[in-house]
């Protein structure tokens, strides 16, 4: 089925999905639902992938910048892959989010990590649906769409 779309059919495709990503992440939290530091700073290149693919479409740039938005999908998904390591605990996170371990701080630096601390936590799971995190989804998400932005390159590059 998709090797049937165009290049540039398969660019709408994937900025689409960065989009949808995005909405779903707003509607989540309007929902209720706190995004962490991680969280925020998976949505900027998916924010990304949807100027470079908006911009491709409207201005009908050359689709070998669909590697661009491969490589800003990728982004996001590496950096949901590294969030989702985190909240499972399987890897430290980043001391801006995540707690550290009792006794490795004086009562000084404990207390002023307390109070600089965020209130979202990128280490607590906030959301999992059949053991899938928001993470995971966007893990293969992202993986989803770097693919389709790789299709519609290599479609290009033959076309």
């Amino acid at each position: 089925m998709l090797e049937s779309l165009s290049a540039r059919a398969l660019v709408a495709l994937a900025a689409a999905g960065s989009a949808a990503v995005l909405i779903a992440a707003l509607i989540f939290q309007a929902a209720g639902f706190a995004p962490c530091d991680l969280c925020i700073a998976q949505r900027w290149p998916h924010l990304a992938a949807v100027l470079i693919g908006a911009a491709m479409l409207a201005f009908r740039l050359p689709a070998r910048l669909a590697w661009l938005g491969a490589a800003a999908a990728a982004t996001a998904g590496g950096i949901a892959l590294y969030h989702s390591l985190v909240e499972r605990k399987l890897i430290a996170g980043p001391s801006s989010c995540t707690s550290s371990g009792p006794g490795t701080l004086s009562a000084e630096d404990l207390l002023a990590q307390i109070q600089s601390a965020p209130l979202i936590r990128c280490d607590e799971i906030a959301v999992q649906i059949l053991g899938v995190t928001m993470p995971n989804m966007n893990v293969i998400a992202s993986a989803l769409f770097a693919a389709l932005w790789i299709l519609a390159a290599l479609k290009a590059r033959r076309g």
